[in-house]
């Protein structure tokens, strides 16, 4: 009877004790993070992150974070995120030799990022080889992944985000959601805002309206309000020339879908621009003087007085890094 009653105790406290082992295995915590059965050194948490192709379970601290999206780089960088590896371009005028942009290419060097492939196809090979806990991309714009998205979350899990719809600081309020790095959001931005209130007490309020512009030698792209460069020059106390519908390209007159540019006939330049001062946004300085002397623009009040600002080559993709850059240039340019 002695031997029978041990055996029943020890089958009760075994059995108590797979119980106990198997509460404590998996369940959602009062932050609703999700946390997985990770074996007898603990469990491994995660979120859930919803993103522009989907819903993610992300670890709650990655530790190998791979960009397959240069553009969202810069982003991830002024994050502080554990970036190992990023996608590049080709080298150009606007990136140093690894493909990576200018604005940020040092503080990628600093931190020993890596290319991962160069291009705007996707090498899966290579991102496999990045052993990354976490994939960020893009679900817009030259450097989208989305239509290799099952693919890439089949290496690890993956977010990939618009960045053509949203401010650089609402993209950024997003990915550092997505990555647990919400309070390193937060301070970027305030630094950042600090800084734009700082440069707009200096600089006082423009006299002349603004246009931001590039000029393709066919129609000319103008920023509007809804772009990011837009956005930056108003928070700056300019206000943007508004464009005449009369004066816009035959495409957007006949009811074109995007808000952040509106395109501008070269022969109508001086009706639709006015008056107001002229920005180039990512254009050389010999290019901005090539355009100046072509006939109609010699003919703008902006190029006489000279009133014509270079945002510099780093400006069309505007994240933390060039938004930075470009409140310089323009202290530089317009502090009394």
């Amino acid at each position: 009877m002695k031997a029978l009653s041990r055996r029943w105790t020890t089958a009760v406290l075994t059995a108590a004790a797979v119980l106990v082992v198997g509460a404590c295995g998996s369940g959602t915590d009062s932050a609703g993070t999700k946390s997985a059965d990770a074996g007898a050194e603990g469990a491994a948490q995660t979120r859930s992150v919803q993103h522009d192709a989907g819903t993610a379970e992300v670890p709650v601290a990655p530790r190998r974070v791979v960009s397959v999206s240069v553009t969202l780089t810069g982003h991830l960088l002024a994050l502080e995120a554990p970036l190992v590896a990023s996608q590049a371009t080709p080298p150009s005028a606007i990136t140093d030799g690894n493909g990576f942009f200018s604005q940020w290419a040092d503080v990628a060097k600093q931190r020993g990022v890596q290319v991962v492939y160069q291009g705007f196809e996707a090498d899966i090979e290579k991102v496999i080889a990045a052993k990354p806990d976490l994939i960020i991309g893009s679900a817009s714009g030259a450097d989208s992944t989305l239509k290799v998205y099952d693919r890439l979350k089949a290496v690890a899990p993956t977010v990939l985000f618009r960045h053509d719809n949203l401010s650089w600081q609402e993209l950024m309020t997003k990915l550092g959601g997505a990555l647990g790095l919400e309070e390193n959001a937060k301070k970027v931005v305030a630094a950042y805002d600090q800084r734009v209130a700082e440069v707009k007490g200096k600089i006082g309020k423009p006299e002349h309206d603004a246009v931001l512009l590039r000029d393709n030698n066919t129609d000319i792209p103008v920023f509007t309000d809804a772009s990011a460069q837009g956005a930056l020059l108003t928070s700056l106390g300019f206000t943007l020339h508004p464009i005449d519908a009369a004066f816009a390209a035959e495409d957007n007159r006949e009811g074109g879908t995007r808000k952040d540019i509106v395109s501008v006939s070269q022969e109508n330049v001086v009706k639709a621009f006015g008056d107001s001062s002229l920005f180039f946004v990512s254009h050389s300085a010999d290019e901005i003087t090539a355009t100046q002397a072509k006939p109609l623009w010699k003919d703008l009040s902006a190029v006489a007085d000279k009133r014509v600002y270079d945002l510099g080559l780093d400006s069309f993709r505007i994240d933390y890094y060039s938004a930075s850059n470009i409140i310089d240039r323009i202290e530089k340019q317009f502090a009394s």
